[in-house]
């Protein structure tokens, strides 16, 4: 039956709302190649600078071309070193070492700067050296002092630190609770994946808990005290321990504690968590102290993506060695572990094939469809009207973030190419990101307005519409480390309405889209070839009724949460001894 949400014994603690500080960007005016990097238009470029290398490619090609014209106007040695720190910031190490060069050795301050290029590189043991270097010669700032305790304190968290908590003994879980410690929840993230697990499992009887651990948020309700909140049946607890320190092994030891006093009230018999390594610390030690089964859920390997957004020579990094050797043991201690995909089950033997007990095996869990996706989709023209969208042209879309490994550029230009033979094709991008601003204006330059809708990211409800809506689902995302493993909840969504996919021939997509059957698959990276199938499905309402109608039938009720949910029941079962339903004890 259902489960209601048990209210948790009160919590007398309380704790200050988080406070995060902005870096913003110095003001180099005083000096000529400093005022040709400051033309406008840089508003929207500083901001992504200020975000560091996840700016996306827009940012990437303005504060090139910025570079340039500084480069050209000879730069002084102070303003090359302000130059080479927002090229760093930007993930611009070619420029930065350039830069780097017109810098006189002893410079106030450079020992920081070239410590955050060996960093960004992966190279933190050099990071540490040579600012430990500044420090024993007299030179380092304060700023470089807190760097190098903030890089020292990164490297004994890549080596093998751990939080430490006392053994509770005699704890005595609830046979059928289960507790989910993640990153992000709603309503400050849409999270579909982790709450629809959660309403599926409370749904099959379990007691659910979800426990949110602090980080940056797009909403700032999301920066209020820990608390609890219900979405859809599912209670929500917020851990944020008062006086966090200023280290990320001291924060993770502070939640790490406010997590174990969360489940003693809770007292769940399994813990379940996701991907990142962080996550996976936190909920090791809470189960360890606690005597309970871990489950660990691998949606992408942090080393991978880190990879992915810097220069070739970061995967055989230091860093990217210590973060997948960390990876490694965590997937090891875990009592069970599940990958999205069989593309991301090899990962994980790939990653500990090398261990003492051998590769661990990851059990698959796709991602899934439950509730409106269940039910038959209401009918293309009715859900235009809805949505207001026009009723007589084809509509080509995608539901993504917009992040440069989506590959939407690449759909955008295919669009433009067929757009010669079908002129009143309209695109529909759902969804938000860094790399929005780039994309509009590549849709502006392509042309002609309107042909490109981006609506940014929307409910649950208006996602659906949008699939109804679509002609054609497109997932043109890039090849690369995490796009091969990662299944896009969004491509399910799609096949699950009926509507045809074509989808970049990765791995994980390949698994998902049945090429030729329930959708196609062409080369990722190549907007021509896209553009030529694009232009053949919409040329074809037959054959989109057909992949449309395969892609629904295999989909519903093949890949749905209950399913999901009821496999991790299971598992929970046999990872408890639970042979079925039991009163907790006191």
């Amino acid at each position: 039956m259902p489960h209601t949400p048990r209210p948790l014994p009160p919590d007398d603690g309380t704790a200050p709302p988080r406070r995060s500080a902005a870096r913003l960007l110095t003001t180099l005016a005083a000096r000529p190649a400093a005022r040709a990097l400051l033309r406008s238009p840089w508003p929207e470029a500083g901001a992504a600078v200020a975000r560091g290398p996840a700016a996306g490619p827009g940012m990437d090609r303005h504060l090139a071309a910025r570079l340039r014209r500084a480069e050209r106007g000879r730069p002084t040695p102070r303003a090359a070193h302000r130059l080479a720190e927002l090229a760093l910031a930007a993930g611009r190490v070619a420029e930065a070492d350039r830069y780097l060069a017109l810098v006189p050795p002893g410079t106030r301050g450079l020992a920081g700067t070239r410590g955050r290029r060996h960093r960004h590189v992966g190279r933190v043991s050099e990071a540490v050296v040579g600012l430990r270097r500044a420090v024993s010669a007299g030179r380092a700032t304060a700023r470089e002092r807190r760097q190098l305790h903030r890089y020292e304190d990164e490297l004994r968290l890549l080596s093998g630190w751990r939080p430490a908590l006392t053994p509770v003994v005699g704890y005595r879980p609830d046979p059928a609770s289960v507790l989910h410690v993640l990153a992000g929840a709603r309503p400050h993230r849409r999270a579909p994946r982790a709450h629809s697990l959660l309403t599926a499992t409370a749904a099959a009887g379990w007691h659910v808990t979800a426990v949110v651990r602090p980080g940056p948020f797009p909403d700032s309700a999301a920066r209020r005290p820990a608390g609890a909140w219900t979405v859809d049946g599912v209670a929500y607890h917020r851990i944020l321990p008062a006086d966090r320190t200023g280290t990320a092994t001291g924060r993770l030891q502070q939640e790490a504690q406010a997590l174990l006093e969360l489940a003693l009230r809770a007292r769940p018999a399994v813990l379940r968590t996701t991907s990142h390594a962080g996550n996976a610390l936190l909920t090791r030690a809470v189960a360890e102290a606690l005597g309970i089964p871990w489950v660990y859920e691998v949606g992408e390997l942090p080393a991978d993506r880190w990879a992915a957004t810097r220069p070739a020579e970061a995967a055989a990094s230091e860093r990217f060695r210590m973060c997948c050797a960390r990876e490694a043991e965590l997937l090891s201690a875990a009592d069970d572990v599940v990958a999205p995909s069989r593309a991301m089950q090899e990962r994980v033997r790939e990653l500990t094939r090398a261990l003492p007990g051998g590769p661990v095996p990851a059990r698959v869990a796709s991602p899934a469809v439950d509730g409106p996706y269940l039910a038959d989709p209401r009918p293309g023209p009715e859900a235009r009207r809805i949505l207001g969208l026009p009723a007589s042209v084809p509509v080509v879309g995608a539901v993504a973030d917009l992040i440069e490994r989506e590959g939407l550029d690449d759909l955008l230009r295919a669009a433009a190419l067929v757009a010669e033979r079908v002129p009143e094709l309209l695109v529909v991008i759902v969804g938000d990101g860094p790399a929005r601003a780039e994309l509009e204006a590549l849709a502006r330059r392509l042309g002609p307005a309107g042909r490109v809708r981006f609506p940014g990211r929307l409910t649950d409800e208006e996602v659906l519409l949008h699939h109804q809506a679509f002609d054609v689902f497109v997932v043109p995302r890039r090849d690369g480390p995490v796009t091969r493993s990662a299944v896009p909840t969004a491509a399910v969504q799609a096949l699950a309405t009926g509507t045809p996919v074509i989808a970049s021939r990765l791995p994980a997509l390949a698994e998902t889209v049945a090429d030729g059957i329930t959708g196609l698959l062409t080369p990722a990276g190549d907007p021509e070839t896209l553009a030529t199938v694009l232009q053949m499905m919409l040329e074809c309402p037959a054959v989109r009724r057909c992949l449309g109608g395969e892609a629904r039938r295999r989909a519903v009720p093949g890949r749905t949460w209950q399913a999901v949910a009821a496999d991790a029941a299971e598992v929970y079962d046999h990872l408890t001894g639970r042979a079925g339903p039991q009163e907790a004890t006191a």
